[in-house]
């Protein structure tokens, strides 16, 4: 057997069923003849998001895999592995080295030394014969702790290097999961309860613990707001009572009110870091922190009360900690708080549905984001946004009401990586309509990829906001654009869209929205990818 038909092997054992890749890798050949499906991607960067989003979309229970051809294919995939790393995303890249005699040699390059600041672990697969045992820390790494991307460097002649199957055993590998010291837990439930107002901050480890359960029944328990961070939207229902939105670079009025006025923040299954892209909390406002990476405790903000293990497990434990200590019931029953945040939210819609329902023309990228929900109401929806003005405009005004249903991100700020998101979200779950939001700046940088769609038959909506520029940048270049016009972009989409073979239409009223988006969803139902072009406003204005 040879090495890449041993690693084909090992990924067919861990349920392994698409392999997103480009352009030459001998573990493609060798998967597809297991039944592995490749996905050819048009770019490196891509195929790291596709496996991005497939993981994203399933709480990292199904891990994304990806390959490239070395030299040139590893380095241009550095990008797309520094987003995955950053929203800490459980990936197996997989990607391409040179023979074992040319390693170190200048200029090739060395994805070992490289991928180091990037990635979980790396290691190159030095013999064919230790293919198991690297295979097997590389699933323990990516179902264990604080998920992140896995690299492992496959070299060109340990690939074709023939070994005995015999010797090649291998057993899929379990994750394990941890629970708090129970002394721990019950000084912070205690700490919990005994606050005025306690605020729940709650992050990514929630989605990836599948806790949301966990995490409504202990807010509904004590009564508490709950924020979420940008990575973390869906962790807890946007329609409950007791949600004040998400807190990314713009959010809803009630966070600002409850960060202010909450004299202790719990942090669930959050870093709690410090970024431009995170709503700041207030000094002296951490009570407690749950997280299952060490590394965050006290990293940016700190807390007197620590607690590391699995957010489902240890927020199992704070429930029967917190009824042992309040009574079964709680404070259940009480409403001020739920009453208190539908009055602020009220208010603060009521100020922005003149944009949210503005009949502009150009139409108002705030009315597509309104549009957009109200057509696909009633749907298994999946929805994301790219970087910059679209990320900003969604992530207070779209309503995301269960797990996974918006995928946020933001730690890092590649411009395009929405549509390989989008594109590896809809593979994992393809039964659900997925849709993402860019501008004409970012499909620039993925826009060929839409022809990974349409070949692969993938049905996933791109909604493209056009408005000529890099919206919000006038600060940024205000001479090269008086001089020279630098901001400013040009080009017709929907015909690039229409020419590599997806539905493709131009909107220009906000009337045409909603009748466009169903159009486009039925033609993704089909197999049949869809890119609306709709022409908007430059909109200035954001919610913080």
């Amino acid at each position: 057997m040879k090495g890449a038909a041993a690693v084909a092997g090992i990924l067919k054992q861990e349920g392994v069923e698409c392999l997103f890749c480009f352009p030459i890798n001998q573990v493609i050949d060798a998967g597809a003849e297991l039944g592995i499906r490749p996905i050819m991607a048009r770019t490196e960067r891509a195929v790291l998001g596709m496996a991005d989003g497939y993981a994203r979309a399933t709480s990292g229970r199904r891990i994304g895999v990806c390959t490239v051809q070395y030299g040139p294919g590893t380095e241009n995939a550095f990008g797309g592995l520094a987003q995955a790393y950053s929203d800490s995303t459980p990936i197996l890249f997989l990607p391409g080295g040179v023979p074992e005699g040319r390693t170190g040699v200048k200029p090739n390059f060395d994805a070992v030394l490289n991928f180091q600041q990037v990635t979980k672990w790396v290691a190159r697969v030095n013999r064919v014969e230790r293919i198991p045992e690297f295979m097997r820390r590389a699933f323990t790494y990516l179902r264990t702790g604080r998920l992140g991307p896995v690299a492992l460097e496959l070299p060109w002649d340990v690939m074709l290097a023939e070994t005995d199957e015999a010797a090649l055993t291998y057993a899929p590998v379990k994750g394990t999961r941890a629970m708090a010291d129970p002394a721990d837990v019950a000084a912070a439930v205690k700490a919990i309860l005994a606050a005025k107002l306690p605020l729940i901050h709650a992050g990514l480890g929630i989605l990836y613990a599948q806790a949301s359960e966990e995490l409504q029944e202990f807010a509904e328990l004590l009564q508490a707001p709950v924020m979420t961070t940008l990575s973390g939207k869906s962790a807890f229902p946007e329609d409950h009572p007791l949600s004040i939105g998400s807190g990314g670079m713009a959010w809803p009025r009630a966070i600002t009110k409850y960060l202010a006025e909450t004299d202790l923040v719990f942090g669930a299954g959050s870093s709690l870091s410090i970024s431009s892209f995170a709503a700041p909390i207030p000094k002296g406002k951490v009570g407690v922190q749950l997280t299952v990476d060490d590394r965050d405790l006290n990293k940016d903000y700190p807390a007197r009360h620590l607690l590391v293990g699995d957010a489902k497990l240890v927020l199992r434990q704070m429930i029967e900690e917190a009824e042992r200590q309040l009574g079964r019931d709680g404070r259940r029953g009480d409403d001020r708080v739920a009453r208190q945040i539908k009055a602020i939210k009220d208010e603060w819609l009521a100020e922005w549905m003149p944009r949210l329902t503005s009949a502009e023309v150009p139409i108002n990228p705030y009315r597509v984001v309104w549009d957009l929900q109200q057509a696909v109401a009633g749907r298994d929806v999946i929805v994301t946004h790219d970087a910059g003005n679209p990320r900003d405009q969604m992530t207070p005004f779209w309503t995301a009401r269960t797990p996974n249903s918006y995928i946020g991100w933001g730690r890092s700020t590649h411009l395009g990586y929405s549509l390989p998101l989008a594109l590896g979200a809809k593979v994992a779950r393809p039964e659900a309509t997925v849709l993402h939001v860019l501008g004409d700046a970012a499909f620039g940088q993925c826009g060929m990829d839409l022809e990974t769609a349409v070949r692969n038959k993938i049905g996933i909506v791109t909604v493209l906001l056009h408005n000529s520029c890099l919206g919000g940048y006038d600060k940024h270049l205000p001479h090269a654009t008086r001089l020279y016009g630098t901001r400013f972009l040009s080009g017709c989409y929907s015909k690039v869209a229409e020419g590599l073979g997806a539905h493709a239409e131009l909107v220009e009223k906000p009337a045409e929205i909603i009748p466009a988006v169903r159009r486009a969803v039925k033609a993704a139902d089909d197999g049949r990818p869809a890119l609306l072009e709709i022409i908007t406003k430059e909109e200035p204005v954001f919610s913080r």
